[in-house]
């Protein structure tokens, strides 16, 4: 069985490290004059995708004053174009078409007016353009890219799985999921306001040694260490780290002018949202393995840092050569 297992993981390795990459498609909408638009968008892309490139939608009373300029590169697709519109554009519809399960981050600047983010999905693949973001705008958009960060960024997640995996339960679960909290907070905060910051691929690569690091932790047992003895102080300084990457995230969508406090406390609570969903199916899944097999809890917990170091060991070698 446990055979199995690890060559269902080494199948699966290639498909979670391309997903790690896969960040949200990121869309710029900015006037540059009162019928004048400049268009800007990212889309990455798996490995050898086979699909064609995307257009964003444009609202209604836009059309393309040229063919837009395209940069197709094996990960990424960029495009830039320049738009014309008719009258206002506060009202209309835009979004992203979805050839493909994801997200989108819409940002639009009209001139001299606050800038607003819509977050689209397939589900909801148009928003509406607001004359002015309201301030519920701001705090539910950011929210749910909180979450949907937390979620859907592999790093992130399966370092919290592998911090449970180590706590186990308890007071020891609350305090260090507390001090990663606070500590991912100080940074992430720092660094939007440009108080302090760190290149951004040094940071992803010592977030996946963050995840070798605990995966070595929990294969050892019961052993005695430090990161045994003081989870929340290992949680804490690993969270300083985790908040350089929240934060080169929130870089890439970008901040609404004159909410930047909103967004960003939305964003933070966001990501909490998501950690407490993680910590709380991580925790049922070990109480339910202690009610059904007693005994084998441990040796299921030690099996599973051996994908988890396997995983973070290809990522840690992916960021530092790539």
């Amino acid at each position: 069985m446990i055979r199995w297992l690890l060559a269902v993981l080494m199948l699966s390795m290639p498909a979670v490290a391309a997903a790690d990459e896969l960040r949200p498609v990121s869309i710029q909408f900015e006037q540059v004059s009162a019928t004048e638009w400049s268009l800007g968008w990212r889309e990455p892309r798996a490995p050898r995708a086979n699909t064609e490139p995307v257009r964003p939608v444009l609202p209604g009373n836009c059309q393309f004053s040229s063919n837009p300029d395209l940069v197709i590169a094996p990960a990424v697709v960029t495009g830039r174009a320049d738009v014309n519109c008719s009258g206002e554009v506060a009202g209309q519809e835009m979004g992203w078409s979805f050839p493909a399960p994801g997200e989108a981050i819409l940002r639009v600047a009209p001139k001299d007016r606050p800038v607003q983010v819509h977050r689209l999905t397939p589900e909801a693949p148009l928003a509406t353009i607001a004359e002015r973001p309201s301030s519920a705008q701001v705090w539910q958009g950011y929210f749910l890219i909180g979450v949907d960060h937390i979620l859907t960024g592999w790093d992130h997640l399966l370092f919290v799985i592998a911090l449970v995996l180590l706590v186990r339960g308890g007071w020891a679960v609350v305090k260090a999921a507390t001090a990663f909290t606070i500590a991912h907070s100080i940074t992430l905060a720092g660094t939007t306001l440009g108080l302090t910051g760190l290149p951004q691929r040094p940071v992803e690569a010592l977030i996946a040694l963050s995840i070798v690091f605990l995966a070595v932790e929990i294969a050892r047992g019961t052993r005695e260490t430090l990161t045994r003895r003081l989870p929340w102080l290992v949680a804490f300084v690993f969270g300083l780290l985790h908040g350089f990457g929240f934060a080169g995230a929130l870089r890439e969508i970008g901040l609404p002018e004159g909410e930047v406090p909103a967004a960003l406390i939305s964003f933070n609570l966001g990501v909490e949202a998501g950690q407490l969903i993680v910590i709380a199916a991580v925790l049922a899944l070990v109480e339910g393995l202690r009610r059904v097999r007693p005994g084998l809890e441990a040796r299921a917990i030690r099996f599973a840092s051996y994908p988890i170091g396997i995983i973070g060991a290809y990522w840690l070698i992916d960021r530092v050569i790539g």
